[in-house]
């Protein structure tokens, strides 16, 4: 994920112009292949195009110079003709077979590439994203490398190499059709020039009106208990409608002023040029050759012109598939703000202590939640941070995993500053236990093993063993390979955090961040586990969050944060002996937890 890994792009441009740059890097990239699948085809038509028609032309020369035609002198043409098709077949299978290859291995590392830009954003992209919009456009971006190269191949190199040679081999006959040709072409393309930027725009609507539908559909999906519970189905239904229609609206929008506008154009275009061809090539044809220039003048100028004819099949379709491939390189053109340092330290921490240090810190466009905070956090101490909700203690937990970046200040662990040290190194150190922990539509095993992928049967199993993972799991249909379902809707919560608990232990990092790490455990349940955290946490940094005081009694030392500050500092004794902001909070409990200060507690 840092910006000096050679694979990202450097964001710049308009977002098509990188989508072409991007593509045509896997074109260098994979040159040998691409040279051969990019000429080869254009080769092949060369032969079928305009080498055949040319001998045919000289053929129908002969015979009228002849008065008629014979077998001898017809043989060379006849035979030549037949060698110059199945040449021209040999080599155009041969590219095919390049570019297939190309298509595939482009497009595997597309795919690649953009699932690592993907996993170098910040945490605050994905809350500001659909993850089924990002889904699309990922996959779009590689999926449509093929489409891409096909139209450049067939479309545009196939047809342009072999106009080249069809136009030296008009030059040879009367320089005036050549003329008369590139004229008619290059007054075609001024003419459809701004129709096409008009139609960029409409395009780009109607992909991100296609984004919006997939974003939208995945987020119900991921939601449908809460549509169901609020039986908001057909709330969810009229919306989803909406949206498509929105996406109809803009697809025959750009499709119908492609078609009715740049059609209009080309297609007169086209046929004037053809005819202006033939007029050419009777006005200035020479005796004896006539008929020959003729008929190469006429499948020439058909062939050229085909085209024109095709031009906005052509630009569709290479339309369609940088458009989509922009979708996603747009992402690009935000680069992330969490960024590894050009030359990071080695990770080298003299122990596991935790030291804020005049750390100020706001989220983008919002009031500081923190400024000049100091807070330090000796190695091997287990701190309790508590306070009400918008104090500030997840955000503490998120910049210790550098989720953010500090605005002033500085952030140490065992005297190195994390800005200094590369993400994947200061994360090593470091095992997080969330409120709400992510699972893995996987198995059961897979979602403890995430935390280290080369654990053994053995260690995996004891760690589950540790956070009373195996109490369930032996309930479960196939036990340990049984799949807990998206965001693991097949477990309790409660089930969850254990296995989030497990994760932990699986990962023996020197530092533990638990984020209400118990909270949807029942009071059975929440007994046990608490007694594996308190083991889990000896001879280790413990940061713990929690609203249940209870949970917290026992640590070394507890923080108490209002509104970004610290109000307090101490041992539960200490501060309930000091009956300031603790003690109060301590006596608004309500079975452990913290209350409205406007409800009463329970009775």
């Amino acid at each position: 994920m840092a910006t000096t890994d050679e694979r990202r792009p450097v964001p710049g441009g308009g977002a098509v112009a990188l989508a072409l740059r991007l593509y045509g890097r896997e074109l260098i990239r994979l040159r040998l292949l691409a040279l051969p699948a990019l000429l080869l085809p254009a080769v092949g038509n060369i032969g079928i195009r305009y080498v055949a028609p040319l001998l045919v032309a000289k053929l129908a020369g002969q015979a009228a110079a002849d008065g008629g035609l014979t077998l001898a002198p017809a043989l060379p043409y006849v035979l030549g003709f037949g060698a110059v098709l199945l040449l021209a077949e040999v080599v155009w299978r041969i590219g095919q077979h390049c570019l297939n290859r190309v298509g595939a291995l482009g497009t595997e590392h597309l795919y690649v590439l953009g699932m690592d830009e993907l996993l170098a954003k910040d945490a605050s992209f994905f809350h500001d994203n659909f993850a089924g919009s990002l889904t699309k456009r990922v996959l779009s971006f590689g999926r449509r490398f093929e489409d891409f190269v096909d139209t450049v191949t067939y479309r545009i190199v196939g047809s342009l190499v072999p106009l080249v040679f069809g136009a030296v081999v008009l030059w040879h006959y009367e320089p005036l059709l050549v003329a008369g040709l590139l004229l008619m072409i290059v007054l075609t393309a001024a003419g459809a020039t701004p129709l096409i930027r008009r139609r960029q725009a409409l395009v780009h609507d109607r992909e991100a009106a296609v984004a919006r539908v997939s974003g939208h559909v995945a987020d119900s999906l991921m939601n449908m208990e809460t549509i169901r519970a609020f039986a908001a189905e057909r709330r969810e239904a009229g919306e989803h409608r909406s949206r498509v229609a929105e996406s109809r609206r803009l697809t025959l929008k750009s499709w119908d002023y492609g078609n009715l506008r740049v059609d209009t154009l080309v297609a007169p275009m086209s046929v004037l040029t053809n005819v202006l061809g033939l007029l050419v090539a009777i006005a200035f044809g020479g005796p004896g050759q006539g008929v020959e220039e003729i008929v190469v003048a006429f499948t020439y100028y058909s062939n050229a012109t085909q085209i024109m004819f095709e031009f906005n099949q052509i630009y569709r379709r290479l339309e369609s598939s940088t458009t989509e491939a922009a979708q996603f390189t747009e992402l690009l053109r935000d680069p992330p703000t969490v960024l590894d340092p050009a030359e990071p330290e080695p990770l080298a921490p003299r122990d596991t202590g935790i030291r804020f240090e005049a750390v100020t810190f706001a989220h983008e466009g919002a009031k500081p939640i923190f400024e000049g905070l100091d807070l330090d956090v000796p190695g091997g101490a287990r701190i309790g941070l508590v306070g009400r909700s918008g104090g500030g203690k997840t955000t503490l937990t998120r910049l210790l995993l550098r989720m953010s970046d500090i605005d002033e200040g500085r952030l140490l662990i065992g005297g190195q500053d994390i800005r200094r040290l590369r993400q994947t190194d200061l994360r090593s150190l470091i095992a997080y236990v969330p409120q709400d922990p992510a699972m893995f539509h996987r198995s059961l095993r897979d979602n403890i093993a995430f935390a280290r992928p080369g654990a053994t049967d053995a260690e995996i199993h004891a760690a589950a063993a540790a956070a009373h993972v195996t109490e369930f799991a032996d309930q479960l249909p196939e036990g340990f390979d049984t799949l807990v379902g998206e965001r693991g809707v097949k477990l309790s919560g409660g089930q969850r955090q254990r296995v989030a608990l497990a994760r932990a232990v699986l990962r023996d990092a020197p530092i533990l961040l638990l984020d209400e790490a118990t909270s949807a455990l029942d009071s059975e349940s929440e007994i046990l586990v608490q007694d594996a955290l308190w083991r889990l946490m000896d001879g280790r940094t413990a940061v713990v969050v929690a609203h249940r005081l209870s949970t917290v009694a026992g640590m070394d030392r507890l923080v108490v944060l209002d509104r970004g500050s610290i109000v307090e500092q101490g041992t539960h004794t200490e501060l309930l002996e000091a009956n300031g902001a603790y003690a109060k909070l301590w006596h608004h409990q309500s079975g452990g937890f913290l209350t409205d200060p406007a409800s009463p507690p329970d009775a």
